[in-house]
């Protein structure tokens, strides 16, 4: 795991990804399947998010419905939003929850906390 940007530890978190969800992985597919696991496991779907992409001005109000399939999450971790007359593929990392559990909230904090460390897979 490489640390690109120096964030302060948060020890309860960092016991968590080590202990509960990369734990006995050993590659970088065995990580990525660890975290869609955990993501899939504790996300309770559909939740509301605000979703920023490079293309959008401002942050646009989406309904979260699912984990997106495990081969597209091998590199990304992605989730499914609905439009209006699709389903969209998103990074986890654009989307902040608005309307969601508790679980929910932590799993995706856990996650913006791997990519803001500069950990991969």
């Amino acid at each position: 795991m490489n640390r690109a940007k120096q964030e302060k530890k948060n020890s309860k978190r960092e016991h968590r990804i080590t202990y509960e969800i990369v734990v006995d992985c050993y590659n970088e597919e065995e990580r990525a399947t660890g975290w869609h696991c955990y993501l899939e496991d504790s996300l309770k779907f559909p939740f509301q998010a605000e979703w920023r992409d490079s293309l959008l001005r401002k942050a646009e109000t989406v309904q979260v419905v699912a984990m997106s399939e495990i081969e597209l999450c091998l590199h990304e971790m992605f989730v499914d939003i609905k439009l209006p007359n699709r389903a969209l593929a998103v990074p986890l990392d654009q989307l902040k929850p608005v309307k969601a559990n508790k679980k929910t909230v932590e799993a995706i904090e856990d996650w913006h906390y791997w990519k803001k460390m500069g950990y991969e897979f």
